[in-house]
């Protein structure tokens, strides 16, 4: 496993940021996801060692982070988030900087330090000040420092955040990128729910210091076989109560309704009823589960929402 998380736990004073926390990652593209104050940030603190647990242990590539944290920073790439970057500096001395840091000769730091500026995007641009950049700039310049010293691991800590559509695009095509042109691996940290369906395979999902959820997206969404979305022509009511009477749990959402079935019954049970109560039906189809609709129903079974 890539990440192994045991009984982690951070407090400070009464507050719990961290609840028991028990994981296994593999090796891939995962989205860690959470509103704001889920304690994402804080778990990513604790898996590069930066705060110490107050209970439980975190291992990263088979080694301990806090017996020996400096290996396993050693592989590790970081993009905190926030406006992290050096105003001062070229975006060149930044890089540069990042790479001396990851133990790097002088020499072979700046080259490299070309190479990752122009890979996100910043090569014309690697000579200004980082002070003079939009917020997107900083962003990637932020990405490159943590490409620079040839990650194993890449942690990404609201990498989107504050970018315009199109910047938005651009940084989620690079972390696409990143695992197929170098080998490594993403932990993409962010409330943004498209941005995890459209990178990750795999995804955690966080509220209030807990893990909800663990896992493959595919099972988190793969659409209930029992469960139909119905549109009917006029009231939907008029249909819920007559499928409520046959045994149905029902559920109206705006114009439309979320019909679960009983066991051993399909869509033509859902029909039947409609014939009977004389109401037409437009649309019946499986219910379609998206991301966001599957983390929703994540926090409200948990009680989160």
């Amino acid at each position: 496993m890539l990440i192994e998380i045991d009984g982690l736990e951070k407090r400070y004073g009464e507050l719990r940021a961290l609840k028991d926390v028990t994981l296994s990652l593999p090796e891939g593209r995962i989205g860690l996801l959470g509103p704001n104050g889920a304690g994402k940030s804080t778990l990513l603190k604790s898996i590069l060692g930066l705060l110490p647990p107050s209970h439980g242990s975190v291992k990263v590539f088979g080694t301990d982070v806090n017996h020996d944290p400096f290996s396993v920073r050693s592989r590790i790439g970081y993009m905190p988030e926030g406006d992290s970057v050096m105003p001062e500096m070229t975006a060149l001395k930044y890089t540069t900087f990042a790479a001396e840091l990851c133990g790097l000769p002088a020499s072979e730091a700046t080259g490299r330090a070309h190479q990752v500026l122009h890979y996100v995007g910043l090569g014309e641009a690697r000579y200004r000040r980082l002070g003079s950049f939009s917020t997107g700039m900083k962003q990637r310049a932020r990405l490159a420092q943590a490409l620079v010293g040839d990650p194993k691991l890449l942690l990404l800590d609201e990498p989107t955040s504050g970018l315009d559509p199109r910047g938005r695009d651009e940084m989620l095509a690079l972390i696409l990128d990143i695992p197929q042109r170098t080998g490594s691996s993403v932990v993409l940290s962010t409330h943004i729910l498209p941005d995890v369906e459209k990178t990750c395979d795999q995804v955690v999902v966080m509220a209030e210091g807990d893990v909800l959820y663990a896992g493959g997206i595919t099972p988190l969404i793969t659409p209930d076989k029992d469960v139909y979305e119905v549109r009917t022509k006029g009231d939907p009511d008029a249909l819920k109560k007559p499928l409520e009477l046959s045994r149905c749990v029902v559920t109206r959402e705006g114009t439309n309704l979320e019909v679960r079935v009983p066991d051993g019954e399909d869509a033509n049970y859902i029909l039947k009823i409609a014939v009977e109560a004389e109401q037409q039906v437009r649309h019946l189809a499986p219910l379609t589960h998206t991301l966001e609709r599957a983390f929703m129903k994540t926090l409200e079974d948990a009680g989160k929402a």
